[in-house]
């Protein structure tokens, strides 16, 4: 499991210390998105992204929102047996679920713990749609799994890519596996018939909203065969912000007078910040054609009762790996 770690993560990735904490529920109520539930089989992130949204929830929690994040990752070893339980209730209806909202399904720890996985056969296996946000090409190891669960419910990948440059990427995402490596494993899934698409976020002002910075994503995110790209501008609350600051100030301190300026009134930037990037990652999308060009459609069959035996449509090898993907 360390060589498969070890293929999937930037250099810069630390070790960190796992906690085991049972929990008592695995799907969390969402308010205010167009979602109405989440999966988060891990806390704390080992990513150790600079701008991380999550920082901002720790310190309120009274946690560590600073360097100290992401030394310390919490994991919930029971709640694929907790999932289960809640999936099989009478009143659950099938909903939406979106796996990686506080934290990265397919971190470093996945590698060892294989939550997700069990997770995501538990969905499944339930017939409960999901998407799934990641930054981890670990994500590819469980084709087989997502093979098996789109042919009973709506199953989707949204790969994080804000930027392909390197330099933007070293500083603020540390933790993470390169980009590129995230979009040839965006190409796995599409191969393998799994939806997938690339989310451009946090958009950095002054850094990843360059226009020819945009232009590159899109580009390569249509080579891959992303079925689509949308992009947001980065958001700031307190632990977030003065830890993102403070690494802005070392990286890029001539930016600092920008940065006051555009969180001078709270977390979110003006919209005539923020309209004309999705303005123009919407154009570059229509200029580029990205669109769902699968030669291969995973999609839902009503007649595959719940909790039915399947056979994934088939294995994938990866180049540098001696085993197959399933497992």
């Amino acid at each position: 499991m360390a060589r498969i770690e070890q293929m999937f993560y930037a250099p810069s990735t630390v070790a960190a210390d796992y906690r085991l904490e049972p929990c008592r529920v695995a799907l969390n109520r969402v308010k205010g998105m167009s979602f109405r539930w989440s999966l988060n089989p891990y806390m704390g992130c080992a990513h150790r992204c600079t701008f991380c949204f999550v920082r901002a929830f720790e310190r309120m929690a009274d946690r560590p929102s600073d360097d100290r994040y992401g030394a310390s990752i919490r994991v919930k070893p029971n709640v694929v047996d907790v999932l289960r339980a809640e999936l099989a209730r009478p009143a659950w209806r099938r909903e939406h679920v979106v796996v990686g909202t506080a934290t990265d399904p397919y971190q470093p720890a996945e590698g060892r713990f294989r939550l997700t996985r069990g997770a995501l056969r538990a969905l499944g296996e339930a017939r409960t749609p999901f998407g799934i946000i990641t930054r981890g090409p670990l994500i590819v190891r469980d084709v087989d799994v997502l093979a098996e669960a789109a042919v009973r419910a709506d199953v989707s990948v949204t790969f994080s890519i804000p930027t392909l440059d390197a330099g933007i990427w070293r500083r603020t995402e540390p933790g993470t596996a390169p980009p590129r490596q995230r979009l040839r494993a965006l190409r796995t899934l599409v191969d393998a018939g799994i939806k997938a698409s690339v989310g451009m976020a946090p958009i950095l002002p002054g850094l990843s909203d360059d226009p020819r910075l945009l232009a590159d994503v899109v580009r390569a995110a249509r080579d891959a065969g992303a079925a689509g790209v949308w992009a947001n501008v980065l958001y700031l609350r307190p632990g977030t912000r003065e830890h993102f600051l403070d690494h802005l100030a070392r990286d890029w301190p001539e930016l600092m007078p920008v940065y006051e300026r555009l969180y001078a009134r709270g977390a979110y930037v003006a919209k005539d910040v923020l309209t004309p990037v999705r303005t123009r990652v919407a154009a570059l999308a229509d200029r580029y054609e990205l669109a769902d060009r699968r030669t291969i459609r995973l999609e839902p069959d009503p007649s595959i009762p719940i909790g039915a035996e399947i056979q994934a449509p088939g294995q994938l090898a990866l180049p540098g790996w001696d085993g197959p993907l399933a497992g």
